[in-house]
């Protein structure tokens, strides 16, 4: 990934394989540049973590200005894996958020954003059939396998060919703090194996597999490698902050 700064002076990172497809943008923005105070300092996003509401209304209006005044999309993320696909024909400031953890749309100009503090964010296009996806993978989003479950609408809905699919694991909880003593009650046997003798997880690792056993292709997947935890300069991190606000992930299509 790359750190840049957009228009409106928002920082951002933008990943390599994705940043240069024609009609495309995307961007994992930092917590840093928008209007909210103390433990949501400053660019939170969610509505849904004590926040004054005005203030992140005029957070996600500055991330709109910063994709050069898209409409955004949000979801009522509830750590499950339905797959919300979005018309062209929505009108989405005026609709109620789809209660979902990924979101896919071929319409152009609208981009789809996901909310994290710790969660990964899945960034996926399909630059062949012009489709994209964003994904909100905590760590039951990662036993549920949302990734194959967005990976098999862009399939079954738009046709998309997997090994075509790029995809970008966004800044996460990272191996170096993900700890579950509580593992064998809450991650299934087949994922102990990403686990250490310390109790600590790789849920990179396991985005990346599951990105694979999906049918991408190793060299079409890049991972951020930013652990949130270790980065509360940049990134809310709930493991590590407790009360905190959310960072947004974003991706679009524009029109051509």
């Amino acid at each position: 990934m790359r750190l840049e700064e957009r228009q409106n002076g928002l920082e951002c990172y933008r990943f390599e394989l994705l940043a240069d497809i024609p009609g495309l943008r995307h961007a994992v923005f930092t917590r840093r540049g928008g209007v909210s105070c103390g433990p949501y300092a400053s660019l939170n996003v969610s509505v849904a973590v004590g926040d004054a509401p005005e203030l992140v209304i005029r957070n996600r209006e500055l991330i709109s200005t910063g994709l050069g005044g898209a409409d955004l999309q949000f979801i009522e993320q509830v750590h499950g894996n339905a797959v919300a696909v979005v018309d062209a024909d929505q009108r989405l400031q005026s609709r109620p958020s789809p209660r979902a953890d990924a979101l896919v749309t071929r319409s152009a100009d609208v981009v789809l954003i996901t909310q994290v503090a710790d969660c990964q964010a899945v960034l996926i296009c399909d630059p062949e059939n012009r489709v994209v996806a964003n994904i909100h993978s905590g760590w039951r989003g990662s036993v549920r396998n949302i990734i194959a479950r967005t990976v098999g609408t862009l399939v079954d809905h738009f046709k998309s060919d997997p090994a075509s699919l790029l995809a970008g694991i966004g800044p996460s909880l990272g191996p170096c703090c993900a700890e579950f003593i509580n593992f064998r009650s809450e991650i299934p046997p087949e994922l102990w194996l990403y686990g250490n003798e310390r109790n600590h997880f790789d849920f990179w690792a396991v985005s990346r597999d599951q990105l694979l056993q999906a049918g991408l292709i190793d060299t079409h997947i890049e991972t951020a490698g930013l652990c949130t935890c270790c980065r509360t300069d940049l990134f809310f991190s709930y493991r590590g902050e407790g009360t905190t606000g959310r960072f947004a992930a974003a991706i679009g299509l524009m029109k051509q």
